[in-house]
């Protein structure tokens, strides 16, 4: 098998924001916490970030907290207490707390924890970009986001119950990855997820 060639960044330079506060009405389960190989969801998706030079924080919300903590380690994680306001409110509390001091990374990567279907090379394409861009496969915006320290901004002087994509507009740019919209809603949905892991 060939051997990976990862590519890795200091965390000063991108932070990352995994989001992890979303109900799980349909799937009736909480979504950060499905099985993974021996493993949480959320704790694969902090792994795969961390092996590139990352360092997550994860957002969740109140009653996840304990049990996100304690499936991920030494990651970093805080609680949402109003995630009813929407995902920019998430991503909003991800963004203070990263920016707690003067030294905030410049750039932020936001990862929803439903939709893990994204290839190692999206995301070191996404690493690579300075201005807010969004990968697109078939056509169709995908996750995870780069975000530009302008459009970090903006976020943060958004209401929390906006939809991102009225907040910001990132650049859209084509990738070659065939998973990339695969969004855990339901059981099948995560049947097929738990297909294309060996692939991810």
């Amino acid at each position: 098998m060939e051997e990976r060639c990862f590519v890795k960044v200091s965390d000063r330079e991108i932070g990352c924001i995994v989001l992890a506060a979303g109900e799980s009405s349909r799937l009736g389960y909480p979504k950060a916490l499905i099985e993974v190989g021996g493993e949480t969801l959320v704790s694969w998706i902090s792994r795969r970030l961390s092996e590139l030079g990352l360092s997550p924080v994860i957002v969740t919300r109140n009653e996840l907290y304990q049990k996100v903590k304690d499936s991920v380690g030494d990651v970093d994680v805080i609680i949402n207490y109003s995630p009813e306001s929407g995902r920019t409110g998430t991503v909003k509390e991800g963004l203070k707390f990263l920016r707690r001091d003067s030294r905030g990374p410049p750039r932020i990567l936001i990862v929803p924890v439903d939709r893990p279907g994204f290839s190692q090379s999206t995301l070191e394409f996404l690493m690579s970009k300075v201005s807010s861009t969004c990968p697109v496969f078939d056509g169709r915006g995908g996750h995870p986001l780069l975000v530009s320290k302008e459009d970090c901004d903006t976020i943060l002087k958004a209401s929390s119950d906006v939809p991102l994509n009225k907040v910001i507009s990132p650049q859209r740019i084509p990738v070659d990855d065939r998973y990339l919209h695969l969004n855990i809603d339901t059981k099948e949905d995560v049947d097929r997820f738990l297909r294309a892991v060996k692939f991810l």
